[in-house]
């Protein structure tokens, strides 16, 4: 779930239950799942904050598929920015 100092802290056995958990269920159950996170989600964050959030999912996928596609080049190779890409890390 995360490869950095920076979010270490994510790598909390209780949300790697539920991340397992929830990837046991079929496609169409996750994603309900997640549509069903997002108005909390959004609720709790500024426009700005939520605006950022949506970034950071889309780029997620986009790297994952990115990195799939191009198995063993490694990140520099990748064109797709990453979080740490984007906050200056």
């Amino acid at each position: 779930m995360t490869t950095s100092e920076e979010t270490d802290w994510m790598n909390h056995p209780v949300i790697r239950s539920l991340v397992d958990q929830a990837n046991s269920l079929a496609l169409e159950e996750r994603i309900t799942l997640v549509k069903g996170l997002i108005p909390a989600i959004a609720n709790a964050l500024s426009e700005d904050e939520y605006e950022q959030f949506v970034t950071y999912v889309r780029l997620k996928g986009e790297r994952y598929l990115e990195a799939k596609s191009h198995p063993g080049t490694g990140r520099a190779e990748r064109h797709i920015p990453g979080e740490r890409d984007l906050e200056g890390r």
